[in-house]
């Protein structure tokens, strides 16, 4: 796969989340599930929420805390979240649940601790992009899938980004896998996004061109029967 496959630190949407939300402006109970440094979860803080959010890294989970000692952060894996039923009125997992080993366990937990008539909002790196991969970095790369789409399996992204190489070790799965995880755990999805590279991107790295073709990530907001 090439570079470039998460988003930048920056690019935090909550939009999914603030419609999810629209008829509470302050005081809802959101779980924020695999809250890495705690972006999202500060974000929901600060427009006036009681969010409590969980990662299972201690490591992520201290960088959460130092950089907001007042939100509760607490270390826990997404498929064995420590919420009662009914707990939350939203769950968000952003860019988290493809790095989890459990994913349908983890979307079974939400599906748990989110009440009737609460909702669901994740972001994924598009099962599209994690199935295969351009050629080359030019605008008219061939994406190639060498593989099957259909069949889950381990991955590897190295990023650099600000001097910075990283490894996300993660795994691929078929958007049905996770369309069915959110059928039987009771939610049904309400709107989905399938963000992409945008002109401004393209113009700072013209090599980000390619992914004016293909979707990066898959945004959806889903509703609890």
């Amino acid at each position: 796969m090439g570079t470039q496959t998460r988003p930048p630190a920056a690019s935090t949407d909550l939009s999914n989340a603030r419609m999810a939300l629209k008829r509470r402006s302050r005081g809802a109970r959101p779980r924020d599930i695999g809250c890495g440094e705690g972006r999202v979860a500060r974000d929901l803080k600060a427009l006036g929420h009681n969010v409590v959010a969980v990662d299972v890294s201690p490591t992520m989970v201290d960088f959460a805390k130092a950089a907001d000692p007042s939100m509760k952060v607490l270390v826990a894996d997404a498929a064995r979240l420590p919420f009662d039923d009914g707990a939350a009125d939203l769950a968000i997992a952003f860019m988290s649940l493809q790095d989890v080993d459990d994913m349908p366990g983890a979307i079974h937990e939400a599906g748990r601790i989110v009440e009737r008539g609460g909702a669901f909002c994740l972001s994924i790196v598009h099962p599209i992009n994690s199935a295969g991969r351009f050629e080359s970095l030019d605008a008219a790369a061939r994406f190639v899938i060498d593989n099957s789409y259909l069949e889950a399996h381990r991955y590897r992204d190295v990023i650099e980004r600000d001097g910075l190489r990283m490894t996300f070790s993660s795994r691929h799965w078929p958007l049905e896998t996770y369309f069915r995880s959110l059928q039987s755990s009771g939610f049904a999805v309400e709107a989905l996004t399938e963000p992409t590279e945008n002109p401004e991107s393209v113009a700072q790295r013209p090599a980000r061109a390619r992914w004016r073709r293909l979707p990066l990530f898959l945004d959806l907001r889903a509703r609890k029967r």
